[in-house]
């Protein structure tokens, strides 16, 4: 691998466009040549901070001889960029979702495929301490899981609805933990400030896997929220693990290291003794979730290089983040959507 670093660029350098470019200035692997945003004041704010050269289209970062970018526009711009980058050989790491539909990230998609250049979707939570945190603990066989994502509107990302915006997150995470696409999707969906929703729930169900069993997800997504939650439970045969996004910590269960307990409750149950004085919390021992810390963004941007410079298929490639919004046309075409007043 050569130790010349990777020439970067980000297309689109609003609310997080402009990390990107923050981290392509700070990486020593790496060199921010320029930055795509059709605000010529938002474009010159950033290269007067970070450094390299503020354009006004796709067309001048090539020129500069980009060899891997960013696209940090609003969803609906990704293909258009991406087409153009990609074409061009450039390899492009795409903020989520990868696409509006499911067509269009297939495009994208296949458009790499045949450039043989590196894609990545900026399913960021993949690298969150957290999530890394819970991948540490070993293989696991969910059986059910709870997500729940809202916040307080941000009137960002607003030209999709909060599937697309927020719920892709959790989409691409359960796409990680269970290995494969729901089988069968029940939800509902309310749009009461934009024109797609703003609120959904949904109940996914997975096909059995190799053991026969069955796994259920219950997720839930608003960005008309009045505080901001990031949480997620997952509910395994031998493992409970309970984790919070936002204050960065967790609980683990596991059945072996409560196997005694649980017997002794069981024998007592059957024998027909009045438990109900006992505090169950007293009865199970579980360990802290052992969170390290780290931004997230910037352990995204290392995978993308390390892609970049070696040809090895990043965590989040382009077939994830085409499942993710796959799964997401089908949530939508499942909800409905009742207009709010």
């Amino acid at each position: 691998m050569s130790s010349t670093p990777v020439r970067c660029g980000v297309v689109g350098v609003g609310r997080m466009g402009r990390h990107h470019a923050r981290i392509y200035a700070q990486l020593p692997n790496a060199e921010l040549v320029g930055v795509v945003d059709a605000d010529e004041s938002r474009r010159s704010d950033i290269t007067d901070e970070w450094g390299g050269r503020p354009l006004e289209t796709v067309a001048e970062l090539i020129d500069l001889g980009v060899e891997a970018v960013t696209i940090a526009t609003p969803t609906i711009h990704h293909r258009e960029a991406a087409e153009q980058l990609i074409d061009a050989g450039v390899s492009c790491l795409i903020e989520k979702p990868l696409a509006p539909t499911a067509e269009d990230a297939s495009a994208i998609a296949d458009a790499a495929n045949r450039k043989g250049v590196s894609l990545q979707v900026g399913h960021v939570v993949r690298y969150d301490p957290v999530m890394r945190a819970i991948r540490n603990l070993g293989e696991f066989r969910p059986r059910h899981l709870e997500l729940h994502r809202i916040s307080p509107m941000t009137f960002r990302s607003v030209d999709v609805g909060v599937v697309l915006d927020m719920m892709i997150h959790d989409l691409d995470l359960l796409t990680m933990l269970i290995g494969r696409e729901p089988e069968d999707i029940q939800a509902n969906a309310v749009a009461v400030l934009s024109e797609a929703e703003d609120v959904c729930n949904v109940r996914l169900t997975y096909s059995p896997d190799d053991l026969g069993d069955r796994c259920v997800a219950n997720v839930t997504a608003s960005r008309l929220a009045l505080k901001t939650e990031r949480k997620l439970r997952i509910i395994c045969e031998d493992l409970y693990v309970s984790a919070d996004f936002v204050t960065r910590t967790g609980t683990v269960v596991r059945r072996s290291a409560n196997a005694t307990q649980l017997d002794d409750i069981r024998s007592r149950l059957q024998a027909g003794e009045d438990l109900s004085d006992v505090n169950y919390l007293d009865l199970v021992s579980f360990e802290d979730l052992v969170v390290e810390d780290a931004e997230p963004l910037r352990l995204q941007a290392e995978d993308f290089l390390n892609s970049v410079r070696t040809g090895v298929r990043p965590d989040v490639d382009a077939e994830a983040g085409s499942a993710a919004v796959r799964t997401a046309e089908r949530i939508i075409a499942a909800a409905g959507i009742t207009a709010g007043v």
